[in-house]
């Protein structure tokens, strides 16, 4: 998939110090693709932690990302560091679960798709999203950054994040990401006309996103992956689309799926934000290849890249 977690470098430790305050730092541009699951399909013990997460209280989505983010710097602050956070000093998992719950009543769906029973969980899985991107960054990182990220050697924080890694490697994550921007195929997930803005007390947009039935979600991607891979062969868009289906066939078919632009509301103007038709055109864009009209699919892949590569172009300048 493609996706990303926390950003890796070090901020300094007066970011981070306080009352606990998330917002002492900014909120990362991140986006989101989450799987809400009915929490009766969890088996034991984990359905008994989720449980016990949810009476304790679900996390607020709206700056979920700050949440995370800070909990790494504590995590890296801290007398003796942790590499991943969620964990104790010596590597294994510690303190409790963190969720984000849904009703089914809030998930726009046809009468013929079932959602629930409720509550749907989603557990955020910071730990091991953590050392998924801890992975990756290793992988991707010029050596200075490297050096000045991590906390012990390379091939230490290499070896332990991918233990996490594979611990993991019989569940499927319930979050994925993307920073800066949204890939294009994950438009195709959700259904355009079920948008939701969120607005704050000053008329501000706070939160963009839709939800979706697991069996619309996966009717649309699999709908969108035939066309696509007909037309482009196996790569780019339809490779996504194959991965993104793929992961949603992980998770139970009562589960609801969710868009969520997320910190990236934080670098984009209210305007563009109400008048942006991204789903839309992706969706045109669809159904244009599957008539063979070329010149509508051009046309709309040249504004939705425009919109995208302005917003993409801040991760250069960062």
């Amino acid at each position: 998939m493609e996706s990303a977690g926390a950003e890796w470098g070090r901020a300094p430790p007066e970011a981070v110090r306080g009352h606990g305050n998330i917002h002492a730092v900014p909120e990362p541009f991140v986006a989101y693709m989450r799987v809400y699951e009915p929490l009766s399909s969890f088996e034991s013990p984990r359905q008994e932690q989720l449980a016990e997460a949810l009476d304790q209280g679900a996390v607020d989505p709206v700056g979920v990302g700050a949440r995370e983010q800070n909990r790494w710097l504590r995590s890296q602050l801290s007398i003796r560091p942790r590499l991943l956070p969620g964990e104790g000093i010596d590597g294994t998992p510690q303190g409790q679960e963190e969720v984000l719950a849904l009703d089914p009543e809030d998930v726009p769906a046809e009468s013929a798709d079932t959602v629930g029973p409720g509550p749907l969980v989603c557990p955020l899985d910071i730990r091991g999203r953590a050392a998924a991107a801890l992975v990756g960054f290793i992988g991707a990182a010029d050596p200075p950054l490297r050096t000045a990220a991590l906390t012990m050697p390379e091939d230490t924080a290499k070896s332990k994040a991918s233990a996490v890694v594979n611990e993991m490697s019989d569940s499927a994550v319930h979050v994925i990401s993307s920073t800066w921007t949204i890939p294009l195929p994950w438009f195709a997930v959700v259904d355009p006309e079920q948008r939701v803005l969120f607005e704050d007390s000053h008329g501000g947009v706070e939160r963009v996103y839709w939800r979706t039935p697991m069996a619309e979600a996966r009717r649309r991607v699999s709908r969108a992956h035939t066309v696509t891979r007909n037309t482009l062969g196996d790569e780019g868009p339809p490779k996504i689309l194959r991965e993104t289906g793929r992961w949603l066939e992980r998770f139970h078919p009562h589960s609801a799926v969710e868009l969520d632009y997320g910190g990236l509301v934080r670098m984009m103007r209210d305007e563009d934000l109400r008048a942006d038709t991204s789903a839309e055109d992706v969706h045109a864009i669809v159904d244009a290849m599957e008539l063979g009209h070329t010149n509508e699919v051009a046309e709309r892949y040249e504004a939705l890249r425009e919109f995208w590569a302005e917003l993409a172009a801040h991760e250069r300048y960062n």
